[in-house]
């Protein structure tokens, strides 16, 4: 077993005491869930989607309206003296917003936004424009006076829209074509005229979008000159008919769904040179089922970069195009026996190098290498993963990222900002303090970063600093001082202790929340909360959710265990789950409700697990596990075959169906309905186009054709998510009632 900061099965960090004033609170109020989904939002005022200025002069961010958590404006704070203003007033803009295109709203959906105003923004590379796209149309801020101008009102919407890097244009797709707008005459210029019904041009394809973190499907080069930008054909994707049933009726959606073992969208790759008006077609190689992964310009846009990745996913490439021609080289290969994973970790340098990211150690860390793929050195290396590359300051040579790691070591439940050498060998240093959760944006320069923090204590802060980690100001400090609207809940949170299991070779980290008034001479129900699947993980040394206090205040211990497959670890420990997906996850779970067990304050019948997406997938599974013997499971918008989800996730981790068979009927949770141990509360979506509603109908006709009992809650209009106050608000009230009814104080095992 790796070495690693954790002390295996016991409590290694808890939360830290209270304030003076919250101890002292006379009359602390009980949380309830109609506080929970209402206005002001109990998180307070969190700065989202902040960024610095390329001057590193200014501060933008999104804030929640007071009286809308759901509508957020745009808001800018100078990163010297002077308090924040608002740029981008969402409602004045437009008071009545309407409803958003399909397009649109599926990229939402897949970016996972949810709120309306402001959603996304971005500047230009000199920093004289935000550009930000509201409601469907589109909106430009100008720095120098704060004045906003309208660039579009259409009844199309207009998506993806980009300033260009040196302010003099900005681009949007409209209606599958992308136009560009040039910002001196007022004119606007379509660069595609014939994208329509399965052909769109510059736009990610469903795939990219949901599956390989690319929102975007055009990028503007350095000097203005070229726009790359692909073009997607669907007509190779199968039609899923699904119903899209809202409270007004259903409509028949004919949705293009890559579905495992089945063709995809065909993706090719262009280069519009602005100067010419010439297109060219990048040579991606003569095999067509490729993902397009990555795309970008050296940083003097002579040298256009394409990550290519192969169906299989065990190959990714890096080609060198010369955007004049479209001629194509592989300059850096790397492969996997399971897959090779995407990152953002990419960075072309002035000088011509560039800086990448690989797992080939067993750990993902940085290397420098030279224009034609030269590898020049490691970056980083040891036992514990980069999570992320920050920034660069090419000046000085300091290279800044994120990781899980104190003293060398893996720590998975914290997270800081290092930084190292682009050009010398040297420990990372910790620019942030221990203890928490970070998260920074460091600007282009390397010289300054904007740094989310939080810990059990500490709802999300934003701070501007300097590079060496040196505080400058605020950006919402959301200090829990009796103004904050969580304040009064504050004192009634439950205790959180951390501590680690063995599986296999590889340590798993668990928390537990215990309920206000904790006495340990008692027994108490349990619930697990789990996802389980391929992600960040979840056990982690932040804020906690509000939610979590609600399943607390009504008297459940909460547990979350990160099993194998779960979390930003090493490769092997990723890799656990490669072509078997529910196995060693649910043997991992199976560690966790006997430790549970082996608790004198467990009661051993009255334990129950909840979970979303691949948590539904996992909840299903656990349910019909006797090692488990779970009294009751809510599941959520399950995965319950594979073979019905989409081919980069599902592929990724589990080939084909033809090609393993065995897996995917050991994965498939609808036989094993037989063996479910306790109650289940079923929910989904009814318009999701993700985990699309069949997935639910197979396990809701097996359970009737069998005639077991179960509940059953079907949200008309939602998609893979529930969104909105009110209907959140009934999910949760459904929860609970289920909960106390199965394990809580009006379940059978409670009145014995």
């Amino acid at each position: 077993m790796r070495n690693i900061l954790l002390a295996s099965t016991l409590f290694f960090a808890a939360q830290t005491p209270f304030t003076a004033a919250m101890a002292q609170t006379a009359d602390p109020a009980i949380l309830t869930p109609e506080r929970v989904f209402s206005d002001p939002a109990l998180a307070g005022p969190v700065a989202k989607g902040v960024s610095l200025s390329p001057d590193g002069e200014l501060v933008a961010f999104l804030r929640s309206r007071e009286d809308d958590v759901d509508v957020q404006d745009l808001w800018a704070a100078p990163t010297g003296e002077g308090e924040a203003f608002k740029l981008i007033d969402a409602r004045a803009l437009v008071p009545d917003a309407g409803e958003l295109s399909e397009a649109e709203k599926a990229r939402r959906e897949r970016m996972r936004i949810s709120a309306r105003g402001v959603v996304e923004y971005s500047w230009d590379e000199q920093g004289r424009y935000i550009l930000a796209p509201l409601e469907g149309d589109v909106f430009l801020a100008e720095r120098e006076g704060g004045a906003v101008r309208r660039l579009t009102e259409t009844e199309a919407d207009e998506i993806d829209a980009k300033v260009s890097p040196d302010g003099n244009f900005v681009s949007w797709v409209r209606d599958q074509d992308l136009v560009v707008y040039d910002l001196a005459s007022g004119r606007e210029s379509a660069v595609t005229t014939d994208g329509e019904g399965l052909i769109t041009w510059a736009t990610a394809e469903f795939i990219a979008q949901e599956e390989m973190d690319r929102d975007t499907g055009y990028w503007w080069s350095p000097d203005e000159r070229y726009i790359a930008l692909q073009r997607t054909d669907e007509s190779t994707v199968d039609v899923i008919p699904r119903l899209d049933i809202t409270g007004g009726g259903a409509t028949v959606v004919e949705q293009r769904y890559p579905r495992a073992g089945r063709p995809n969208a065909v993706v090719e790759l262009y280069v519009h040179d602005r100067q010419s008006g010439r297109r060219t077609r990048v040579d991606l190689g003569t095999n067509t089922d490729i993902y397009l992964a990555r795309v970008n310009w050296s940083a003097d846009g002579r040298t256009l970069y394409v990550q290519r990745q192969s169906r299989d996913q065990k190959t990714l490439d890096l080609l060198s195009v010369d955007p004049a021609t479209g001629a194509s080289k592989v300059i850096v290969t790397q492969r996997s026996d399971a897959w090779v994973p995407l990152s953002h970790d990419f960075k072309a340098l002035d000088d011509g190098n560039f800086i990448w990211s690989s797992e080939e150690s067993g750990w993902k860390h940085l290397y420098l290498y030279d224009r034609d793929g030269r590898r020049l050195r490691a970056i980083t290396s040891g036992e514990w993963p980069v999570k992320s590359l920050n920034g660069v300051n090419q000046e000085t040579g300091d290279v800044f990222f994120t990781a899980s790691m104190r003293d060398g070591r893996e720590l998975p439940i914290e997270q800081q900002l290092f930084r190292t050498s682009l050009r010398e060998d040297m420990p990372p240093v910790a620019v942030t303090p221990a203890g928490g959760w970070w998260s920074a944006s460091v600007n282009r320069t390397g010289t300054a970063f904007v740094g989310n923090y939080s810990d059990l204590n500490t709802p999300s802060q934003s701070g501007l600093y300097r590079a060496d980690g040196t505080f400058i100001r605020w950006i919402e400090e959301n200090r829990l001082d009796e103004d904050h609207p969580y304040f009064p809940y504050a004192s009634r949170r439950g205790e959180v202790t951390f501590g680690t299991l063995d599986s296999h070779g590889e340590t798993l980290v668990w928390q537990m929340t215990t309920p206000p008034g904790f006495d340990p001479s008692r027994t108490y129900p349990v619930i697990m909360q789990v996802y389980g699947g391929p992600s960040g993980g979840g056990v982690k040394k932040s804020w906690q959710s509000a939610t979590n206090q609600l399943l607390t205040e009504a008297g459940y211990i909460v547990f979350r265990l990160d099993n194998r497959g779960e979390g930003d670890r090493s490769a092997a420990f990723k890799q656990a789950l490669y072509l078997k997906m529910g196995q060693p996850e649910v043997e991992d779970q199976v560690l966790g409700i006997n430790y549970l067990r082996s608790l004198p304050f467990v009661e051993d019948d009255r334990i129950a697990a909840m979970g979303w997406s691949y948590g539904g997938f996992m909840t299903l599974h656990m349910l019909t596990e006797p090692k488990m013997n779970l009294a009751a499971a809510a599941v959520g918008a399950p995965v319950t075959d594979w073979s019905l989800y989409d081919t980069h996730y599902t592929e990724r981790f589990m080939s084909t169906p033809e090609a393993n068979p065995e897996g995917y009927a050991a994965s498939d949770a609808v036989p094993q309905l037989d063996q479910l141990t306790g109650r289940m509360l079923l929910m989904h979506g009814m318009a999701d186009d993700n985990v699309i509603l069949e997935n639910s109908t197979r396990v809701i006709d097996a359970m009737e054709a069998a005639s077991h009992p179960f509940e059953l809650m079907l949200y008309p209009g939602q998609r893979h998510g529930v969104r909105g106050n009110e209907r959140q608000l009934h999910q949760w009230r459904m929860y609970l009632d289920f909960l106390d009814r199965t394990i809580g104080s009006r379940s059978p095992a409670a009145q014995d």
